[in-house]
Protein backbone atom coordinates (compact mmCIF):
# COMPACT_ATOMS: atom_id res chain seq x y z
CA UNK A 1 0.00 0.00 0.00
CA UNK A 2 1.48 3.44 -0.64
CA UNK A 3 2.19 5.27 2.46
CA UNK A 4 0.73 8.63 3.24
CA UNK A 5 0.82 10.34 6.90
CA UNK A 6 -2.40 12.47 5.37
CA UNK A 7 -6.12 11.78 6.20
CA UNK A 8 -7.06 8.56 2.91
CA UNK A 9 -9.57 10.17 0.04
CA UNK A 10 -12.65 8.88 0.88
CA UNK A 11 -14.64 7.28 -1.99
CA UNK A 12 -18.29 6.33 -2.86
CA UNK A 13 -17.57 3.25 -5.48
CA UNK A 14 -19.99 3.07 -8.08
CA UNK A 15 -20.73 0.17 -10.80
CA UNK A 16 -23.55 -0.43 -13.81
CA UNK A 17 -24.94 -3.91 -13.40
CA UNK A 18 -25.99 -5.07 -17.13
CA UNK A 19 -26.17 -8.77 -16.33
CA UNK A 20 -23.73 -9.19 -19.53
CA UNK A 21 -20.47 -9.53 -17.62
CA UNK A 22 -19.89 -13.07 -15.87
CA UNK A 23 -18.21 -11.26 -12.54
CA UNK A 24 -20.84 -10.21 -9.82
CA UNK A 25 -20.99 -6.53 -9.69
CA UNK A 26 -20.52 -6.80 -5.63
CA UNK A 27 -17.50 -8.31 -6.09
CA UNK A 28 -16.08 -5.95 -8.49
CA UNK A 29 -16.76 -3.45 -6.30
CA UNK A 30 -15.22 -5.38 -3.78
CA UNK A 31 -12.06 -5.72 -6.10
CA UNK A 32 -12.52 -2.10 -6.65
CA UNK A 33 -11.86 -1.16 -3.17
CA UNK A 34 -8.59 -3.15 -2.84
CA UNK A 35 -7.45 -0.80 -5.59
CA UNK A 36 -8.62 2.14 -4.37
CA UNK A 37 -7.30 0.97 -0.82
CA UNK A 38 -3.76 -0.21 -2.69
CA UNK A 39 -3.59 3.57 -4.33
CA UNK A 40 -3.91 5.06 -0.61
CA UNK A 41 -7.44 5.48 -0.39
CA UNK A 42 -10.51 4.09 0.86
CA UNK A 43 -13.97 3.28 -0.12
CA UNK A 44 -16.88 3.90 1.97
CA UNK A 45 -19.68 3.65 0.73
CA UNK A 46 -20.70 1.16 -2.67
CA UNK A 47 -23.53 1.98 -5.19
CA UNK A 48 -25.09 -0.77 -7.75
CA UNK A 49 -27.20 0.29 -10.23
CA UNK A 50 -29.24 -2.35 -12.49
CA UNK A 51 -29.65 -0.98 -16.34
CA UNK A 52 -29.85 -2.26 -19.98
CA UNK A 53 -26.54 -0.31 -20.67
CA UNK A 54 -24.68 2.36 -19.22
CA UNK A 55 -25.71 6.15 -19.30
CA UNK A 56 -23.99 7.28 -22.46
CA UNK A 57 -24.41 11.18 -20.52
CA UNK A 58 -23.32 10.26 -16.72
CA UNK A 59 -22.94 6.48 -15.95
CA UNK A 60 -26.06 5.87 -14.05
CA UNK A 61 -28.80 6.94 -14.86
CA UNK A 62 -30.27 10.97 -13.37
CA UNK A 63 -31.66 9.65 -10.53
CA UNK A 64 -29.08 7.79 -9.33
CA UNK A 65 -26.89 11.30 -9.43
CA UNK A 66 -28.76 12.70 -7.08
CA UNK A 67 -28.78 9.74 -5.01
CA UNK A 68 -24.67 10.43 -5.60
CA UNK A 69 -24.88 13.82 -4.74
CA UNK A 70 -26.91 13.26 -0.96
CA UNK A 71 -24.02 9.91 -0.34
CA UNK A 72 -20.93 12.28 -0.96
CA UNK A 73 -22.55 14.87 1.53
CA UNK A 74 -23.59 11.89 4.25
CA UNK A 75 -20.00 10.10 3.99
CA UNK A 76 -17.91 13.36 3.85
CA UNK A 77 -16.41 11.61 0.49
CA UNK A 78 -14.10 13.36 -1.40
CA UNK A 79 -15.09 11.76 -4.82
CA UNK A 80 -16.78 8.77 -6.44
CA UNK A 81 -14.96 5.94 -8.27
CA UNK A 82 -16.45 4.33 -11.09
CA UNK A 83 -15.89 0.70 -12.58
CA UNK A 84 -15.92 1.02 -15.46
CA UNK A 85 -13.96 3.13 -17.69
CA UNK A 86 -15.71 6.48 -18.16
CA UNK A 87 -15.86 8.50 -21.98
CA UNK A 88 -14.49 11.73 -21.77
CA UNK A 89 -18.51 13.17 -21.92
CA UNK A 90 -19.49 11.13 -18.98
CA UNK A 91 -16.83 12.00 -16.49
CA UNK A 92 -17.10 15.66 -17.57
CA UNK A 93 -21.01 15.38 -16.86
CA UNK A 94 -20.50 13.71 -13.70
CA UNK A 95 -17.86 16.12 -12.39
CA UNK A 96 -20.16 19.00 -13.57
CA UNK A 97 -23.16 17.75 -11.64
CA UNK A 98 -21.69 16.75 -8.17
CA UNK A 99 -18.90 19.02 -8.24
CA UNK A 100 -16.43 16.21 -7.08
CA UNK A 101 -13.76 14.61 -7.98
CA UNK A 102 -14.40 11.83 -10.36
CA UNK A 103 -12.30 8.73 -10.99
CA UNK A 104 -13.03 5.39 -12.77
CA UNK A 105 -11.00 2.05 -12.75
CA UNK A 106 -8.93 2.80 -15.29
CA UNK A 107 -7.34 5.88 -13.63
CA UNK A 108 -6.92 4.17 -10.43
CA UNK A 109 -5.02 1.21 -11.86
CA UNK A 110 -2.93 3.40 -13.76
CA UNK A 111 -2.20 5.43 -10.71
CA UNK A 112 -0.88 2.28 -9.08
CA UNK A 113 1.38 1.33 -11.66
CA UNK A 114 2.17 5.23 -11.41
CA UNK A 115 3.40 4.25 -8.06
CA UNK A 116 4.81 1.05 -8.13
CA UNK A 117 6.69 1.03 -11.55
CA UNK A 118 11.02 1.48 -10.79
CA UNK A 119 12.64 0.34 -13.71
CA UNK A 120 13.14 3.22 -16.45
CA UNK A 121 11.18 1.19 -19.22
CA UNK A 122 8.36 0.32 -16.47
CA UNK A 123 8.07 3.91 -15.89
CA UNK A 124 7.78 5.01 -19.14
CA UNK A 125 5.71 2.41 -19.87
CA UNK A 126 3.20 3.73 -17.25
CA UNK A 127 3.63 7.50 -18.72
CA UNK A 128 2.56 6.24 -21.91
CA UNK A 129 -0.61 4.39 -20.94
CA UNK A 130 -1.29 7.41 -18.75
CA UNK A 131 -1.03 9.75 -21.72
CA UNK A 132 -3.02 7.62 -24.00
CA UNK A 133 -5.76 7.65 -21.73
CA UNK A 134 -5.82 11.54 -21.24
CA UNK A 135 -5.07 12.84 -24.59
CA UNK A 136 -8.40 12.62 -25.11
CA UNK A 137 -9.95 14.03 -22.29
CA UNK A 138 -7.38 17.67 -22.34
CA UNK A 139 -9.52 19.65 -24.69
CA UNK A 140 -13.17 20.93 -23.46
CA UNK A 141 -14.87 21.48 -20.10
CA UNK A 142 -12.78 18.29 -18.74
CA UNK A 143 -9.70 19.94 -19.80
CA UNK A 144 -10.60 22.79 -17.51
CA UNK A 145 -11.77 20.32 -14.92
CA UNK A 146 -8.80 18.36 -14.49
CA UNK A 147 -7.36 20.83 -11.55
CA UNK A 148 -10.10 19.57 -9.70
CA UNK A 149 -8.11 16.48 -9.06
CA UNK A 150 -5.92 18.60 -7.24
CA UNK A 151 -3.67 15.45 -5.55
CA UNK A 152 -3.84 12.03 -4.37
CA UNK A 153 -4.98 9.07 -6.62
CA UNK A 154 -5.25 10.04 -10.37
CA UNK A 155 -2.56 12.78 -10.60
CA UNK A 156 0.67 10.43 -10.35
CA UNK A 157 3.26 9.36 -13.04
CA UNK A 158 3.78 11.86 -16.19
CA UNK A 159 2.37 15.09 -13.95
CA UNK A 160 -0.22 17.55 -14.32
CA UNK A 161 1.70 19.64 -15.81
CA UNK A 162 2.05 17.38 -18.73
CA UNK A 163 -1.59 16.75 -18.79
CA UNK A 164 -2.75 20.27 -19.02
CA UNK A 165 -0.42 21.07 -21.93
CA UNK A 166 -1.82 20.83 -25.55
CA UNK A 167 -2.46 18.03 -28.01
CA UNK A 168 0.50 18.37 -30.41
CA UNK A 169 2.63 18.83 -27.02
CA UNK A 170 1.18 15.13 -25.86
CA UNK A 171 1.30 13.47 -29.19
CA UNK A 172 5.13 14.80 -29.35
CA UNK A 173 5.93 13.33 -26.15
CA UNK A 174 4.31 10.09 -26.51
CA UNK A 175 6.28 9.69 -29.98
CA UNK A 176 9.50 10.01 -27.97
CA UNK A 177 8.21 7.71 -25.17
CA UNK A 178 7.67 5.37 -28.07
CA UNK A 179 10.96 5.53 -29.42
CA UNK A 180 12.57 4.61 -26.02
CA UNK A 181 10.16 1.73 -25.58
CA UNK A 182 11.38 0.44 -29.07
CA UNK A 183 15.56 1.33 -28.29
CA UNK A 184 14.35 -0.94 -25.37
CA UNK A 185 12.80 -3.54 -27.39
CA UNK A 186 15.97 -3.82 -29.05
CA UNK A 187 17.93 -4.27 -25.92
CA UNK A 188 15.04 -6.95 -25.03
CA UNK A 189 15.38 -8.77 -27.98
CA UNK A 190 19.12 -9.19 -27.82
CA UNK A 191 18.56 -10.71 -23.86
CA UNK A 192 16.32 -13.23 -25.27
CA UNK A 193 18.41 -14.21 -28.28
CA UNK A 194 20.97 -14.47 -25.92
CA UNK A 195 19.10 -16.88 -23.71
CA UNK A 196 18.14 -18.98 -27.01
CA UNK A 197 22.00 -19.13 -28.37
CA UNK A 198 22.49 -21.16 -24.63
CA UNK A 199 19.58 -22.84 -25.27
CA UNK A 200 18.33 -22.33 -21.79
CA UNK A 201 14.47 -23.41 -21.28
CA UNK A 202 12.22 -20.56 -20.47
CA UNK A 203 9.39 -20.12 -18.10
CA UNK A 204 7.18 -17.48 -17.87
CA UNK A 205 4.76 -17.29 -14.49
CA UNK A 206 1.29 -15.30 -15.27
CA UNK A 207 -1.32 -15.23 -13.21
CA UNK A 208 -4.43 -12.62 -11.81
CA UNK A 209 -3.28 -9.98 -9.63
CA UNK A 210 -2.03 -11.21 -6.54
CA UNK A 211 -2.20 -14.72 -6.60
CA UNK A 212 1.08 -15.42 -5.36
CA UNK A 213 3.56 -15.49 -7.99
CA UNK A 214 6.80 -13.45 -6.28
CA UNK A 215 6.34 -15.53 -3.56
CA UNK A 216 6.78 -18.97 -5.91
CA UNK A 217 9.49 -17.16 -7.80
CA UNK A 218 11.46 -16.14 -4.31
CA UNK A 219 10.70 -19.58 -2.77
CA UNK A 220 12.14 -21.80 -6.18
CA UNK A 221 15.04 -19.50 -6.68
CA UNK A 222 16.08 -18.21 -3.56
CA UNK A 223 15.53 -14.34 -4.51
CA UNK A 224 13.93 -11.31 -2.81
CA UNK A 225 10.98 -9.72 -5.24
CA UNK A 226 9.31 -7.94 -3.84
CA UNK A 227 6.12 -9.63 -1.69
CA UNK A 228 2.70 -7.94 -0.66
CA UNK A 229 -0.21 -8.89 0.18
CA UNK A 230 -1.96 -6.34 -2.40
CA UNK A 231 -2.72 -5.71 -5.73
CA UNK A 232 0.31 -5.13 -8.07
CA UNK A 233 2.64 -4.88 -5.72
CA UNK A 234 5.49 -6.18 -8.11
CA UNK A 235 4.84 -4.48 -11.74
CA UNK A 236 8.22 -5.06 -13.64
CA UNK A 237 8.80 -8.76 -15.02
CA UNK A 238 11.89 -10.39 -13.12
CA UNK A 239 13.88 -13.30 -14.67
CA UNK A 240 15.95 -15.81 -12.23
CA UNK A 241 17.47 -19.00 -12.94
CA UNK A 242 16.71 -22.51 -11.02
CA UNK A 243 18.49 -25.04 -10.57
CA UNK A 244 16.44 -28.58 -10.89
CA UNK A 245 17.44 -31.91 -9.01
CA UNK A 246 19.06 -32.95 -11.77
CA UNK A 247 21.14 -30.32 -12.33
CA UNK A 248 19.18 -28.70 -15.17
CA UNK A 249 18.83 -25.08 -15.20
CA UNK A 250 15.79 -23.40 -16.57
CA UNK A 251 15.43 -19.48 -16.31
CA UNK A 252 11.68 -18.11 -14.68
CA UNK A 253 10.38 -14.87 -15.62
CA UNK A 254 7.76 -13.06 -13.69
CA UNK A 255 5.31 -11.09 -15.35
CA UNK A 256 3.11 -8.10 -14.65
CA UNK A 257 -0.28 -9.48 -12.81
CA UNK A 258 -3.77 -9.80 -15.13
CA UNK A 259 -6.60 -8.09 -13.79
CA UNK A 260 -10.66 -7.77 -14.61
CA UNK A 261 -10.86 -5.04 -16.76
CA UNK A 262 -7.54 -4.86 -17.35
CA UNK A 263 -6.85 -1.35 -19.30
CA UNK A 264 -5.95 -1.72 -22.75
CA UNK A 265 -3.89 1.54 -22.51
CA UNK A 266 -1.82 -0.62 -20.18
CA UNK A 267 -1.81 -3.57 -22.46
CA UNK A 268 -0.56 -1.38 -25.16
CA UNK A 269 1.92 -0.23 -23.53
CA UNK A 270 3.10 -2.93 -21.53
CA UNK A 271 2.98 -5.55 -24.67
CA UNK A 272 6.93 -5.94 -24.66
CA UNK A 273 6.84 -6.94 -21.00
CA UNK A 274 4.11 -9.25 -21.30
CA UNK A 275 5.07 -10.75 -24.33
CA UNK A 276 8.00 -12.17 -22.84
CA UNK A 277 5.48 -14.84 -22.23
CA UNK A 278 5.50 -15.03 -26.07
CA UNK A 279 9.18 -16.42 -26.29
CA UNK A 280 8.59 -18.68 -23.52
CA UNK A 281 8.78 -22.88 -23.36
CA UNK A 282 6.60 -23.14 -20.94
CA UNK A 283 3.65 -21.19 -19.13
CA UNK A 284 3.12 -21.54 -15.24
CA UNK A 285 -0.12 -20.09 -14.24
CA UNK A 286 -0.48 -19.35 -10.91
CA UNK A 287 -4.00 -19.25 -9.17
CA UNK A 288 -5.30 -18.42 -5.96
CA UNK A 289 -6.67 -21.23 -4.91
CA UNK A 290 -8.33 -19.42 -1.86
CA UNK A 291 -10.16 -17.06 -4.01
CA UNK A 292 -14.26 -17.35 -4.33
CA UNK A 293 -13.52 -15.69 -8.26
CA UNK A 294 -11.14 -17.61 -9.29
CA UNK A 295 -12.48 -19.42 -11.78
CA UNK A 296 -13.53 -16.18 -13.45
CA UNK A 297 -9.68 -15.06 -12.71
CA UNK A 298 -8.60 -18.21 -14.68
CA UNK A 299 -10.17 -17.15 -17.34
CA UNK A 300 -8.77 -13.46 -17.57
CA UNK A 301 -5.67 -15.00 -17.66
CA UNK A 302 -6.45 -17.35 -20.40
CA UNK A 303 -8.29 -14.37 -22.00
CA UNK A 304 -5.55 -11.68 -21.83
CA UNK A 305 -3.20 -14.54 -23.18
CA UNK A 306 -5.20 -14.92 -26.29
CA UNK A 307 -5.11 -11.57 -26.82
CA UNK A 308 -1.14 -11.10 -26.80
CA UNK A 309 -1.55 -13.70 -29.15
CA UNK A 310 0.47 -16.36 -26.81
CA UNK A 311 -1.00 -19.61 -27.47
CA UNK A 312 -0.25 -23.26 -28.10
CA UNK A 313 2.01 -23.28 -25.45
CA UNK A 314 2.70 -26.29 -22.38
CA UNK A 315 0.79 -24.92 -19.47
CA UNK A 316 1.05 -25.85 -15.66
CA UNK A 317 -1.49 -24.23 -13.28
CA UNK A 318 -0.59 -24.04 -9.93
CA UNK A 319 -3.01 -23.77 -7.29
CA UNK A 320 -1.74 -21.71 -4.88
CA UNK A 321 -2.51 -20.79 -1.36
CA UNK A 322 -3.56 -24.13 -0.38
CA UNK A 323 -2.93 -23.49 3.37
CA UNK A 324 -5.88 -20.96 3.23
CA UNK A 325 -8.11 -23.38 1.55
CA UNK A 326 -11.21 -24.08 3.81
CA UNK A 327 -10.95 -27.63 4.73
CA UNK A 328 -13.42 -29.77 2.41
CA UNK A 329 -13.42 -27.58 -0.12
CA UNK A 330 -14.04 -28.28 -3.74
CA UNK A 331 -10.38 -28.57 -5.42
CA UNK A 332 -10.84 -26.23 -8.78
CA UNK A 333 -9.76 -27.95 -12.41
CA UNK A 334 -8.25 -25.99 -15.17
CA UNK A 335 -9.40 -28.28 -18.54
CA UNK A 336 -7.21 -25.97 -20.19
CA UNK A 337 -3.96 -26.65 -19.04
CA UNK A 338 -1.68 -29.74 -19.67
CA UNK A 339 -0.78 -30.48 -16.04
CA UNK A 340 -2.15 -29.04 -12.35
CA UNK A 341 -0.36 -29.56 -8.84
CA UNK A 342 -1.85 -27.96 -5.90
CA UNK A 343 1.22 -26.28 -3.36
CA UNK A 344 1.41 -23.18 -1.33
CA UNK A 345 4.92 -20.81 -2.07
CA UNK A 346 4.26 -19.18 1.21
CA UNK A 347 4.67 -22.89 3.23
CA UNK A 348 6.77 -24.75 0.53
CA UNK A 349 4.24 -28.37 -0.03
CA UNK A 350 3.32 -29.21 -3.18
CA UNK A 351 6.38 -27.61 -4.59
CA UNK A 352 7.52 -30.89 -5.72
CA UNK A 353 5.05 -31.88 -7.23
CA UNK A 354 5.34 -28.52 -9.30
CA UNK A 355 9.43 -29.32 -10.22
CA UNK A 356 8.33 -32.79 -11.09
CA UNK A 357 5.30 -31.32 -13.37
CA UNK A 358 7.81 -28.63 -15.01
CA UNK A 359 11.04 -31.58 -15.39
CA UNK A 360 8.06 -33.87 -17.32
CA UNK A 361 6.90 -30.99 -19.50
CA UNK A 362 10.82 -30.50 -20.51
CA UNK A 363 11.53 -34.24 -20.87
CA UNK A 364 8.16 -34.28 -23.11
CA UNK A 365 10.07 -31.08 -25.60
CA UNK A 366 13.59 -33.73 -25.38
CA UNK A 367 15.30 -36.37 -27.29
CA UNK A 368 17.23 -38.78 -26.18
CA UNK A 369 20.84 -39.22 -27.15
CA UNK A 370 23.28 -42.05 -26.93
CA UNK A 371 26.87 -41.28 -28.62
CA UNK A 372 30.43 -40.40 -28.23
CA UNK A 373 31.33 -36.81 -27.77
CA UNK A 374 35.22 -36.30 -28.72
CA UNK A 375 37.10 -34.29 -25.91
CA UNK A 376 37.86 -31.82 -28.62
CA UNK A 377 34.07 -30.52 -27.77
CA UNK A 378 34.17 -29.96 -24.28
CA UNK A 379 31.75 -26.93 -24.68
CA UNK A 380 29.63 -29.46 -25.88
CA UNK A 381 29.60 -31.77 -23.35
CA UNK A 382 29.14 -29.24 -21.16
CA UNK A 383 25.85 -27.76 -22.76
CA UNK A 384 24.56 -30.84 -22.67
CA UNK A 385 24.90 -31.21 -18.95
CA UNK A 386 23.77 -27.64 -18.75
CA UNK A 387 20.80 -27.74 -20.67
CA UNK A 388 20.24 -31.61 -20.55
CA UNK A 389 19.46 -34.58 -17.88
CA UNK A 390 22.58 -36.93 -18.34
CA UNK A 391 21.89 -40.62 -17.22
CA UNK A 392 25.08 -42.17 -18.39
CA UNK A 393 28.62 -40.90 -18.69
CA UNK A 394 31.66 -42.89 -19.57
CA UNK A 395 35.26 -41.97 -20.54
CA UNK A 396 36.40 -43.97 -23.78
CA UNK A 397 39.67 -43.83 -25.53
CA UNK A 398 37.94 -41.42 -28.58
CA UNK A 399 35.65 -39.15 -25.92
CA UNK A 400 33.30 -39.30 -23.48
CA UNK A 401 30.17 -41.86 -24.20
CA UNK A 402 26.92 -40.42 -22.84
CA UNK A 403 23.38 -41.27 -22.75
CA UNK A 404 20.87 -38.15 -22.04
CA UNK A 405 17.91 -36.31 -22.80
CA UNK A 406 18.41 -32.82 -24.44
CA UNK A 407 16.46 -30.12 -26.10
CA UNK A 408 14.99 -31.09 -29.77
CA UNK A 409 17.08 -28.03 -30.87
CA UNK A 410 20.57 -28.52 -29.30
CA UNK A 411 23.05 -29.12 -32.16
CA UNK A 412 25.24 -31.99 -31.85
CA UNK A 413 27.61 -31.69 -34.42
Amino acid sequence: MIDTTERKERFIAVAVATGQDPFDPARSLEELAELVDTAGGEVVYSVIQNMSSPSSATYVGSGKVEELRLLLDANEADGIVCDDELAPAQMANLERALQTKVLDRTMVILDIFAAHATTREGKIQVEMAQLAYRSSRLAGSFGTSMSRLGGGIGTRGPGETKLETDRRAIRNRMSRLRSQIKDMEKTREITRKARQKNMLPTIAIVGYTNAGKSTLLNYLTGSEVLEEDQLFATLDPTTRALVMDEGEKVLLTDTVGFIHKLPHHLIDAFRSTLEEARYADIILHVVDASDPDLQMHMDVVYQTLSQLQITGKPVITAFNKQDLVPAGAVHPLDSRADYAVRLSAARGFGVPDLLQAIQTVLKESRREIAQVIPYSQGALLAKIHEQGHVTKEEYRPEGVYIEASVPENLPLG
